[in-house]
């Protein structure tokens, strides 16, 4: 069956007199009848599900207007609106939006917090009769699954997720739609989707790319189309009839719940309707095929392990056990070499990283937390939680916006108890190592019968076929002369009965021998033979290098010998070089620390650089900025996401402020003065403090009015700071007009600076139409525009 939602909210709440800038959910007290009979013209029009008018109705938005002590009256206020619309066969959706901060480390809002926030407005929306949490509108996961969790523990109906996308596929912080689909079933989201942003049109790729991804069923709530402004007044270009005929084309792509967002009206869902309510889910095989294909993820990143995959490396340096530096750097809190192995072996060609706090004496907890938010900002690979304490194993997890692999889970009963539970409320894979309480299984035999033991537990806790990584367990050589045979028979019999992917720390081999090198490699060819998937190695080595190019092609992973050929291309550089790809010059190696976000790298090498006499002028340009221009092209070209932006800007401002401390009189000019603001009526500022971070970090001084700023105070902020440019954002379309006032405003009050606008439902079009001097699209945009304008080089 094919479910219909209804429609905008806003625009009707606008057009039923709401007044600009107050609060849109007090009208479920205030105006309860008129709140109802918007829900009533959807129902009439075809609309299956509805969603309450609570989309702003959590602490944090609440407080804005003073409402926050509200959360529990306003959501049971917002149900009984609906309810008294329904008719029985119509179901209620309870809205929940966005917080409008970003968590930790992105911005300054704790995952624990918003968790918080969350859990209390679904906890009204359940105990006041929905029938099931609708989630819409996020554009960052690590938010959305602070909110599903929350949705979890507070209710046991059914949760809709629904992620917001750009033109480029992405969300905001850089997630694509299989990504978030992977990591939101794994959580046990229902319904997994997009909603707002883009039109039907621009987010039917988005239903396809989830259809071959996720078994759960598919919303799609689309704009009708880009918003352009037509005499003064924002307009939505596409009628019902245009928007019923891409719902049969998203029906056709695999969605099976469909309605609209911004710009959508009681007509658009009765075409909608007309259109689609005939016809049947379509459903695809390939999604029974990817149902026992176990895949990781980053935030941004998916990596898919098994036998018809290639060969995925899992880099094991970020482990203190036998290495006495590292041990003593995270145990003084210094994780600079942490970073560096993460950066080293990425480069070496790690596909994910193995990551390990084991030092005795510290938190390791906190340890872990700390690494995995610093790691999933400066890399996209996804991450192994490697661990036998259970704390340290949620720290890690929770603080990783990604799907994670759990290093390890064996036949233990505590370790069952403890670490099951874990994986499948965050939605994470286990490593199965076939350890009993009898000890460690001597045979091959014997491993499969203890591996099938933990994957029955597995199972019996609620993890899928899709969430397992065996390992075959490797023993060492020199103390048992079976331990290669016994380990690649298991890798056989795993692929013969089980059929999951496979991994080994490969290194235990060699342990006590000579040339560790060289049994290291020879026995990972042997074992790629047997069926290991995922090898735990060094990538650094050149040998086991030579050896997985080899082998890639051999087993047939490398058409035509590319890859292998391209590594031994005239004109590489060393092995030595190319591993740790260390640039010889301290402002190229400057430059790479801020490229890279290595925070803590960047100080002592412009320390050195000054120390050497360099110039501060050309450390500025051709280090700090050259790395930033290279940072905003990568950006544009999507080889990074904002996570790594915001990174490398905080880095660059490390840099700047050391070569103030070291030459105070060294002249830190600012580039210019740039007024910030979201304007009248409007409460979202999460895309402005992204722009001003990185306008301030990249040298200009902001000055930030906040949100809900009327055009007068704009003016007087631009008159009173002698701004060189004024930044204006809005995120809704019923603010948008705000932009043409505020515009106008500042000509007529003679205010000279130049007038950049951007937000969400904003494009070119529009800002020429307001004459605005500039649009950016994103807050990298956003800065070289601003240097273009004031003729910065």
């Amino acid at each position: 069956m094919i479910y219909i939602f209804d429609g905008a909210m806003g625009t009707m709440l606008q057009n039923a007199g709401l007044p600009a800038g107050s609060c849109p959910e007090l009208w479920n007290i205030e105006q309860s009848a008129v709140i109802t009979s918007i829900h009533k013209s959807y129902i009439d029009n075809g609309a299956d599900i509805i969603e309450t008018n609570t989309f702003g109705a959590n602490r944090i938005k609440l407080t804005h207007y003073g409402l926050q002590d509200k959360v529990q009256a306003l959501n049971t206020a917002a149900v009984k609106a609906a309810r008294a619309a329904c008719r029985p066969t119509t179901k209620i959706a309870g809205s929940v939006g966005p917080t409008g901060k970003l968590i930790s480390p992105l911005g300054d809002l704790t995952f624990d917090s918003a968790y918080d926030v969350f859990y209390e407005q679904i906890c009204a929306l359940d105990q006041a009769g929905v029938d099931m949490i609708l989630i819409e509108t996020i554009i960052d996961i690590q938010e959305m699954r602070a909110a599903l969790l929350a949705a979890k523990a507070a209710s046991t109906k059914p949760i809709i997720c629904q992620m917001s996308y750009g033109a480029d596929g992405r969300t905001v912080t850089g997630t694509d739609p299989v990504t978030a689909a992977i990591i939101l079933e794994a959580m046990g989201a229902d319904v997994i989707g997009a909603n707002c942003s883009l039109g039907p049109a621009q987010l039917l790729p988005i239903v396809e790319q989830l259809a071959q991804t996720t078994s759960c069923p598919i919303s799609i709530q689309s704009n009708a189309g880009m918003p352009s402004l037509i005499n003064k007044q924002t307009v939505f270009p596409m009628g019902p009839e245009e928007m019923g005929q891409w719902a049969q084309k998203l029906v056709a792509a695999g969605a099976q719940y469909i309605g609209g967002c911004c710009g959508t009206t009681p007509k658009h869902i009765k075409a909608i309707h007309e259109a689609v309510s005939h016809l049947s889910v379509t459903t695809l095989s390939t999604k029974q095929q990817l149902n026992k294909t176990t895949a990781l993820t980053s935030r941004s990143k998916t990596i898919y392990l098994g036998a018809n995959h290639p060969t995925v490396i899992i880099g094991e340096r970020i482990n203190p056990t036998g290495r006495k530096q590292l041990a003593a750097d995270i145990a003084s809190g210094q994780f600079i070499s942490v970073k560096k192995e993460a950066l080293a072996q990425i480069r070496a060609g790690a596909h994910i990283l193995d990551v390990n706090m084991g030092v005795p004496g510290i938190n390791q907890a906190e340890a872990m937390e700390y690494v995995v938010q610093e790691l999933s900002m400066l890399v996209d690979a996804p991450l192994v939680i490697d661990t036998t304490d259970s704390k340290a194993l949620e720290a890690g997890l929770k603080a990783y916006p990604g799907r994670a692999l759990i290093n390890s889970i064996s036949a233990e009963p505590e370790r069952l108890e403890t670490f099951l539970p874990l994986a499948k409320k965050y939605g994470a894979a286990v490593l199965c190592l076939p350890i009993s309480p009898k000890g460690v299984p001597k045979t091959a035999q014997e491993r499969l019968q203890v591996t099938k033991q933990i994957i029955h537990a597995a199972f019996a806790a609620g993890l899928r076929p899709c969430d397992f990584v065996l390992d075959a367990l490797i023993l060492t050589a020199a103390a048992d002369a079976h331990a290669g045979m016994e380990a690649l028979t298991a890798l056989k019999l795993y692929r013969e009965h089980l059929g999951y992917p496979t991994t080994m720390g490969l290194s235990n081999i060699s342990f006590g021998l000579p040339r560790r090198d060289a049994i290291n490699a020879t026995f990972c060819a042997m074992a790629l033979d047997a069926g290991l998937d995922a090898p735990i190695l060094n990538p650094y080595d050149p040998l086991m290098q030579h050896t997985l190019a080899a082998s890639s092609l051999l087993l047939g992973h490398d058409a035509n010998g590319r890859s292998y050929s391209m590594q031994y291309a005239p004109n590489k550089q060393t092995e030595e070089e190319e591993s740790r790809n260390v640039p010889k010059n301290i402002i190229d190696q400057i430059r790479q620390a801020i490229t890279s976000g290595e925070k803590e790298a960047v100080v002592p090498l412009v320390q050195q650089a000054l120390d050497e006499g360099i110039n501060s002028v050309a450390i500025s340009e051709q280090a700090l900025t050259a790395a930033m221009n290279e940072v905003g092209t990568d950006f544009g070209s999507g080889r990074c996401f904002l996570p790594q932006v915001l990174l490398a800007a905080e880095t660059m401002r490390a840099a700047f402020l050391t070569i103030k401390k070291v030459l105070p009189a060294h002249e830190s000019k600012s580039l210019g003065i740039v007024v910030l603001a979201t304007v009248k009526g409007d409460i979202h500022d999460l895309g402005k403090n992204i722009v001003a971070a990185l306008l301030e970090n990249n040298g200009f001084t902001v000055i930030d009015l906040g949100k809900d700023v009327t055009p007068e105070a704009i003016v007087e902020g631009a008159l009173k700071y002698k701004a060189d440019i004024v930044g204006l954002c809005a995120l809704m379309t019923t603010t948008m007009p705000q932009i043409d006032l505020t515009i106008a405003a500042l000509k007529a009050g003679n205010a000279s600076a130049k007038t950049i606008v951007g937000g969400a439902v904003l494009t070119q079009e529009y800002a020429i139409q307001a004459e605005a001097d500039a649009y950016a699209e994103n807050g990298v945009e956003a800065v070289t525009i601003a240097k273009k304008l004031l003729a910065i080089h």
